[in-house]
This record gives C-alpha cells, structure tokens and sequence, in this order.
C-alpha cells in the first residue's frame, strides 16, 4: 500500500529529467520500499522507510499550507520541491540496515530474541549530505531543495549549529522539511523501545 502510494504521489507531482531513473533505481536496485527507517527508533519495521517518507511528505504538505507559514511567514514551494524534498529526504538510508536480532528481557525478567535491524554503511557520505548525493545522480536539485535535504536533521544532528542555523534562515524550506521530519519522527511513528 505504501508503495503504491509513494509511487502515485512521486509521478503525480516529480516531472524533471532524471525522474524516471531515480524511481527505477529505487524500485529496482535498493530496498527503499522494504528497508525500515531506522535500526531500532521510529519506523523500524519493513516498509518503514518508504511510510516515514509518506509521513514526511504529509507533514510537510500540512505545514506549508498553514495561513500563518504562507501569510506572516511567506514561505511557499511548488508541489513539485516538497514532493521532492520529503519522498526523497532519506535516500541515505537506502541499502544500510540488514535483519539481525538482540536480546532483550520479557516482562518476566527472562531473555529472549527478538528481531532488529543492524547498520552496515557501504557508503559512509553522512546523512543528508548522502541523500543529495544520490538525488544528483539522477536529477537536478535546486539550491533550496539541497539545502532542504542537507539539513532536514536540524539542531538533533551532528551538523555545525550555526551551519543548520544560517541555512534554515537562507532557505526556509530547509526548516520546513525539518519540522515535518521531526513531527513524523517523534508523533506518528513510535518507536519499537515504547
């Protein structure tokens, strides 16, 4: 279902040359649509990926078409970036995470396995970083959507303070995203430790 969905939306709204390529890749040579979004926190199950992204992407679309964000803030992006930068925010994640298990106590107090995810970076380009990376290899970003991507991690990742800061002032997209990734992250997609 998450699948099908992030595909409609991605080819409703994602028209530049390249498009068609990155979607290919994505389907056909990573496991984007099967990999979790992370090993052990938010969406750490199949599928959770593409869902965290889908989750972003609503987010995103929600806050950018708040009265106060357009009227007070004058932020405004074409459907085509924020489809872009919140499909695409987490490429980095493509190919990482392999089934593994751990140990963990039983409400009992007695040990058992149980199934997680291990991280296994082949391509160890940082996070957002890597994730335009990727995009670029395909198709073309604008400046904003770059930036977006670069710092969708915000004040939470190891990123230089003031480098978020001067970024999210320069291309307020870059907080957007941000916000919507951190409402996703932390509202709708508990993770598997609550």
């Amino acid at each position: 279902m998450s699948k099908e969905k992030f595909i409609e939306i991605y080819n409703r709204y994602i028209k530049r040359e390249g498009a068609d390529k990155l979607l290919a890749y994505l389907s056909d040579n990573s496991d984007f649509f099967t990999a979790p979004a992370s090993a052990r926190f938010h969406s750490s199950y199949a599928g959770g990926l593409c869902q965290h992204s889908l989750n972003v992407y609503e987010c995103l679309k929600d806050y950018m078409e708040r009265e106060r964000v357009k009227e007070t803030y004058g932020l405004a992006a074409s459907d085509e970036s924020i489809a872009i930068v919140a499909l695409l925010h987490d490429l980095c994640k493509i190919n990482i995470y392999k089934p593994s298990t751990r140990n963990v106590k039983d409400p009992s107090g007695v040990w058992r396995q149980v199934p997680t995810y291990s991280y296994d970076d082949k391509l160890p380009y940082g996070h957002g970083e890597k994730s335009v990376y990727i995009i670029s290899g395909y198709m073309r970003l604008t400046r904003e959507e770059a930036f977006a991507i670069r710092y969708h991690m915000g004040f939470s990742g190891t990123e230089d303070k003031n480098n978020v800061g001067n970024a999210f002032e320069m291309f307020p997209l870059a907080f957007a995203l941000s916000t919507a990734d951190m409402e996703a992250t932390y509202f709708l997609e508990p993770s598997d430790d609550q």
